[in-house]
């Protein structure tokens, strides 16, 4: 089989995909931006360096060999000019080209406007996205202002915008506190539907040779 990688064509796709490979051990990274023209020699260079394409045997022998696999998120929309792409690593050698970070450390790991938070699942630590504090402050502070001006119009239309971003866990909780304190501030309209990230694709793929 070819090697290739996948390129999410939505933020949901790219940011589930972090969620899905943390678990299997990829808690080191880096990140980056590319013009879209460039950004498929930038995944073929990271193959040859990295082996970002690999197979999961060929995974396997890297590990008993004690270097470290690695794997590209690209979040690549139609028609865009930039690409943000973010390389995940697990433990082991062969990775002395790049600045690693950790997730688990701080300053926590923000891609494509997320911030990357643990949380409890049944008695286990799992991994989720949230908003950033700035943009909540930003989200309090419009709440704010359309309900002391009675802009209901507004309002409605930031509940929306707010129930169309990715479903993640963290953005979910966040998103029922910022309804909760609409309520609070006397907003009578409807409240748009909280959706769970359903299982999504990772993107379409890239042939890497």
């Amino acid at each position: 089989m070819p090697a290739s990688t996948p390129i999410a064509r939505s933020k949901t796709a790219a940011l589930a995909r972090v969620l899905d490979v943390i678990p299997k051990g990829y808690y080191r990274y880096t990140q980056g931006t590319v013009s879209a023209s460039k950004a498929e020699s930038l995944a073929r260079k990271f193959h040859l360096r990295y082996g970002i394409g690999c197979t999961p045997a060929q995974r396997v022998t890297k590990r008993k060999r004690g270097l470290a696999n690695a794997l590209l998120v690209m979040f690549w929309p139609e028609g865009c000019l930039q690409v943000q792409w973010l390389m995940l690593a697990t433990d082991g050698d062969g990775m002395d080209g790049e600045r690693l970070l950790s997730i688990a450390e701080k300053p926590r790991a923000v891609w494509l406007g997320y911030e990357l938070v643990r949380r409890p699942e049944r008695g286990r630590t799992a991994w989720t996205w949230r908003r950033t504090s700035s943009e909540m402050a930003e989200h309090h502070a419009l709440i704010a202002e359309f309900s002391n001006k009675r802009y209901a119009n507004s309002l409605g239309a930031l509940l929306q915008r707010l129930a169309n971003q990715p479903g993640f866990h963290g953005v979910r909780e966040q998103s029922k506190r910022l309804f909760d304190e609409v309520r609070r501030c006397g907003y009578a309209g409807d409240l748009p539907s909280l959706y769970y990230v359903q299982k999504v694709a990772h993107g379409e793929r890239l042939r890497l040779v």
